[in-house]
């Protein structure tokens, strides 16, 4: 399979403030992480809250201004789906304005095209057209990570981060949207480096998955394999705590 990316020796550092009474110090949140994701793979990242998890993310994404190691993309830079689709849409915005902006920034389309290309993934992500002139407080928790979907994908990207999708939302819309999730990866042959607290949720949609404890990757194998014969006693944790 074709490498979509690499990541090497990934080391990411935090510095706080110092004090009159209390020194700078220096937290080292990612150490040593390596690993490749390829073409058509859904990459899962599991760990617990402060792992590190969303630090990767952000490092993968280009958001960190520094970082020691390397981070290799063989396709354009991926699009990122939120966790929170309440924070994460513009409020003042209409769906078809926030669908169009990625459009306007990326491509060189006309005003046909956008819409035609609108309203293609509208449909795609299950919504109608009737959306496009609503606000996102108008919108249920589970339209809105729709939205969130269709934005992130109408400029085709090859790889889509996404950092806690589903964490949000209850669990039959959760199910609903990782079954969304599925589809367009087989319609798009999109990658995904997926990010989750939740091994259930990692099981549904990943090929493979990394587990991250204190900023180290502990364990990486093919998901039936790592739930059958965990190796490292944290994985046995959060295969016990998600049964």
């Amino acid at each position: 399979m074709d490498k979509i990316l690499e990541v090497r020796d990934l080391n990411v550092s935090y510095t706080t403030e110092g004090t009159l009474f209390r020194k700078k110090e220096v937290q080292k949140v990612l150490k040593d992480v390596s690993f490749d994701l390829y073409a058509g793979e859904a990459l899962g990242l599991v760990g617990g809250s402060g792992s590190g998890k969303t630090t990767l993310a952000r490092a993968v994404l280009g958001l960190l201004p520094r970082y020691e190691g390397t981070v290799t993309h063989y396709t354009p830079r991926p699009q990122v789906i939120f966790q929170d689709p309440s924070s994460a849409l513009n409020p003042a915005r209409t769906v078809g304005w926030i669908m169009e902006e990625p459009l306007l920034i990326h491509g060189k389309y006309d005003a046909p095209e956008r819409r035609r290309r609108i309203l293609a993934m509208l449909e795609q992500v299950g919504l109608s057209e009737e959306y496009l002139d609503r606000h996102p407080s108008e919108l249920s928790g589970g339209q809105k990570q729709r939205v969130l979907i269709a934005a992130a994908l109408i400029v085709r990207p090859r790889l889509v981060v996404a950092d806690e999708p589903v964490s949000a939302l209850d669990v039959t819309i959760q199910a609903q949207i990782l079954k969304l999730l599925a589809e367009m990866r087989r319609r798009h042959g999109l990658s995904y480096l997926f990010i989750s607290h939740d091994m259930n949720v990692v099981y549904q949609l990943c090929d493979r998955v990394m587990v991250m404890q204190e900023g180290r990757i502990v364990e990486t194998g093919a998901i039936d394999e790592i739930f059958q014969h965990p190796k490292h006693p944290y994985t046995r944790q959060l295969i016990e705590a998600a049964n």
